[in-house]
Order: C-alpha cells, then structure tokens, then sequence
C-alpha cells in the first residue's frame, strides 16, 4: 500500500466488484487521472476473478502498481499496450479487506465514489449497508456522507429485487446508471462503446472528459467520421 502524504489531496475512490465489464473501469480510471484527478482504488475479491477471465491479468495487493499498469494500457478489444504508459502518481490502493483504510471514515476527505462495473450483489450490499468489504463500507459512507455516489450497474436482466435495491440507492441520493452504450456518438469500435459508458458515468461525477462526441442537436451524427 502506497502512503501519500497530501494534505489537500481529495481523490476520487473507485471501486471495481465482480460484474462483467472490466473495460469500463479501466476507461474511467484512464480519464479520471488524464483530467488530474486522484484516485483511491479498491478493487473487490470477485473482480480479481473477472479481471482475470476478462484479460488474463492478475490482480495482486503486493503488485498492484504493475498490475494495474498492464490493465490500463489494454484495449478494450484485448491488445494489450494499446494506450501505453499511464502515470500512476495519482492512484492510491486500498486492500479490499482493509476495514480501517482511509475510504472506510467519513473524516476521509474524497470527493466522491465510482463504482464501475456494479454486480448485482454489489448492489445489494450497498444497498442494504451491509459493508462487507471496503468497497461496500466506502459506497455506504459515502452516502451517509452526502457525496456522489455513481453506481454503473452491469448486469441484464433484472429481477425485482435487484430493481427494488437500485430504487433504494436512487432514493438515498446515489446515481445509477446502467452500462448502456449508445450509438448516436458514432461508434466504429468497441472502445468507442466501452469509453462512452465510462464518459456517462463521468459527467455523473461531474469530471471534465473527452471519452465521447456529444449530442449537437443535428441527426446523422452517428454516420459521420468520429
């Protein structure tokens, strides 16, 4: 774990659980440090299965800065090095497990939390406040804390409870927001659908970003050259 003695530092914690959609959370973690924002990384049990299956990456709390390196880098297509060196100066890691890491207390200055991709199950939790890892722990703090909240649910479909546990995260102020690419922006790749979801999920947070063309108010948008 890297210690990083800042007063003023106010970071963006980012949680990553265990849904399909690994992509997504490596396209917000890119644009969020591109726009200079720090990060407080918490990167769930089941995720690391996931990221595995998802890229063959394995993710180690004793190698995280290499771990996460590789990650960034890979394309959303699986090429891997498709957008090179990312500066990680930015990025703290917290153990899944730690109870008593820095995002656990409300008296931790962050300015909000991402959870990218969301599974169902992390929904629940965070939901019902069961804060069983930190992941959970730091979404319920954040809302009891009054801070944004976005929650990028990942998974179809979707039953009753889930829906009804997605009402109570919208009723206590969190943000959800579906994986839903759309197509008006022009998409001629799978990037292009991956970074439109993650720059959604931004504009959420209010982070400035450059991930997809927005809407001009003109049809056949989406037949132009991006």
């Amino acid at each position: 774990m890297e210690h990083v003695n800042a007063p003023s530092r106010r970071p963006w914690v980012v949680g990553v659980s265990g849904a399909s959609g690994t992509p997504y959370a490596a396209s917000v973690l890119r644009a969020l440090l591109a726009a200079g924002e720090a990060v407080d990384l918490v990167v769930s049990r089941a995720s690391r299965l996931t990221l595995l299956d998802e890229t063959g990456i394995a993710f180690r709390d004793a190698h995280w800065r290499e771990d996460l390196a590789q990650w960034l880098a890979r394309g959303a297509d699986g090429k891997p090095d498709t957008f090179g060196d990312i500066d990680l100066s930015g990025v703290r890691h917290w153990p899944a497990g730690d109870l008593a890491a820095g995002p656990s207390s409300g008296s931790y200055p962050v300015k909000g939390m991402i959870i990218v991709p969301a599974s169902t199950a992390c929904v629940a939790g965070v939901a019902l406040g069961l804060s069983k890892d930190l992941l959970q722990r730091a979404a319920s703090v954040t809302l009891k804390e009054g801070r944004r909240l976005v929650v990028a649910v990942r998974e179809t479909p979707l039953n009753g409870q889930t829906l009804r546990h997605l009402v109570t995260l919208d009723e206590a102020g969190a943000v959800v927001l579906p994986a839903s690419p759309a197509f008006y922006a022009g998409a001629t790749h799978i990037q292009d659908l991956v970074d439109f979801v993650a720059g959604r999920a931004l504009d959420a947070a209010g982070v400035p970003h450059a991930l997809y063309r927005r809407w001009e108010g003109e049809l056949g948008g989406g037949s132009r050259g991006v």
